[in-house]
């Protein structure tokens, strides 16, 4: 090699040049879609949560900071009656998701194999979800008013009006008919998701379990069941969060929660903006954030402990329901 092309090698090269090989490329492209997402999260997710939890320390307003209180808004959350009351209704709207999600199993299995008019039944199931959580509110505001729509539907069965509950004013009833609002919108977004699990599933273990004797309940509680457990789980997880965040239902159809229906985030929300208690609202934010996670390690313990047995059998009772298969082909 002549000094002429050593002198040329040893240039030092240009940004240009740099990006122009490969795997420098390469690397760039991954950084890139890495670092993005996660600035993204820091400065949106990160931060304000960190800032949150300073705040919850403090009795503080929008406007100013009045003094440091410690662990005093946590302590107020749990011993005052009115915080602690709102937050056991989320024990109504976590009873609500169960049913929910049962109902939407049920539908969804029986709607993933041939059925006369499915795509129209799921498409009547899901269709309250696409609707405005405000809407609904106003929907069923009247829908439940004295002598309205429920009222008039089931004086047409003969039932005396005078014989029928306020389903908004009782309080023995009235956070019950906020929850059944709930598993009325919800329910069709569940039972979407589980036919599309469902519909993954490998149709000839269905066709080896009827060779083999299994009826529908055994199918599902020994296919269809452990093949979903992952979705089954993250609607599970997903329920349970959305019942401690329960808003627009009780907020719209009682105009904030009034006669004892103010749920948690009602209460959360109230706290902030009409009461000016930034500290206390922050610190009931935290504690939400504390209830979703225990609640998901609970369901994931639930998952591997109380279902370990139907998960384990799955490989084995499919291995078993796929050679009972084609040990009767073979036959033919």
């Amino acid at each position: 090699m002549s000094v002429q092309g050593r002198a040329l090698n040893a240039r030092p090269r240009t940004l240009r040049e740099w990006f122009a090989i490969p795997r420098v490329q390469k690397w760039f492209v991954i950084v890139t879609f890495a670092l993005v997402p996660m600035i993204l999260l820091l400065v949106f997710t990160y931060i304000p949560f960190g800032q949150m939890i300073d705040f919850s320390l403090y009795d503080r307003s929008y406007t100013k900071v009045r003094a440091y209180v410690g662990l005093k808004n946590y302590m107020r959350i749990f011993t005052k009656d009115d915080y602690f009351r709102a937050m056991l209704l989320s024990l109504y709207y976590m009873a609500g998701a169960m049913v929910q999600l049962v109902l939407a199993l049920y539908f969804a299995t029986l709607l993933s194999f041939k059925t006369r008019g499915g795509n129209i039944y799921k498409g009547l199931i899901f269709f309250p979800y696409l609707i405005n959580g405000i809407a609904i509110g106003f929907i069923f505001k009247f829908f439940y008013t004295r002598g309205f729509v429920l009222d008039s539907v089931l004086g047409a069965f003969g039932i005396p009006l005078e014989n029928l509950p306020y389903w908004l004013r009782d309080q023995n009833i009235n956070n019950w008919s906020l929850v059944a609002t709930s598993v009325w919108r919800y329910m069709g977004q569940n039972m979407v998701m589980f036919i599309g699990a469902i519909m993954s599933v490998d149709t000839s273990l269905y066709e080896a379990a009827e060779m083999d004797g299994a009826n529908r309940w055994e199918q599902f509680k020994y296919i269809i069941l452990p093949s979903i457990k992952t979705i089954v789980m993250l609607n599970l997880i997903l329920s349970i969060t959305g019942s401690l965040s329960a808003f627009e239902p009780p907020y719209v159809i009682m105009g904030g929660g009034a006669s004892g229906t103010a749920t948690y985030f009602i209460k959360m929300h109230q706290t902030a903006y009409v009461d000016q208690k930034v500290g206390t609202a922050c610190a009931m934010a935290v504690v939400l954030m504390i209830i979703i996670i225990i609640f998901t390690i609970l369901q994931k313990l639930f998952f591997r402990f109380v279902l370990k047995e139907g998960v384990d059998d799955m490989p084995k009772k499919q291995k078993k329901l796929k050679t009972v298969k084609q040990t009767t082909v073979n036959r033919r």
